[in-house]
């Protein structure tokens, strides 16, 4: 027995606009794949190091407590995904965020779990 809505109209309306506003598959696949990356715990510690500022790989491993190796593989991902960027000082590179909106995403996860 199929249910019927008694709300017929008005739901009839939100789908009409969630459709009108749905992103292309592209922008939705694109946006899943943001998600996954800053998901990844150890890219995710990155970040919220980087959050305050650039900072060299050697401090990066320090501020998160990683290898210095493993570090760097995230940080190209990362850098891959434009979420980050890098530039030259001298010997060393330096890193920053270069996708702040990632960063209100993470400010609002961590606000939501009373993280502050």
């Amino acid at each position: 027995m199929k249910e019927v809505c008694e709300r017929e109209d008005e739901h009839e309306a939100r789908v009409k606009a969630a459709i009108e506003s749905m992103p292309s598959e592209d922008k939705i696949a694109e946006m899943g794949a943001r998600f996954k990356v800053i998901s990844e715990p150890s890219r995710l510690k990155i970040l919220l190091a980087l959050s305050g500022g650039e900072l060299c790989v050697e401090h990066i491993a320090k501020a998160v407590s990683g290898q210095q190796s493993a570090v760097s593989h995230q940080l190209k991902t990362l850098k891959d995904n434009k979420i980050i960027k890098g530039r030259r000082d001298g010997k060393n590179v330096l890193y920053s965020v270069s996708d702040w909106h990632v960063l209100t995403m993470i400010n609002v996860a961590k606000e939501h779990l009373n993280c502050e």
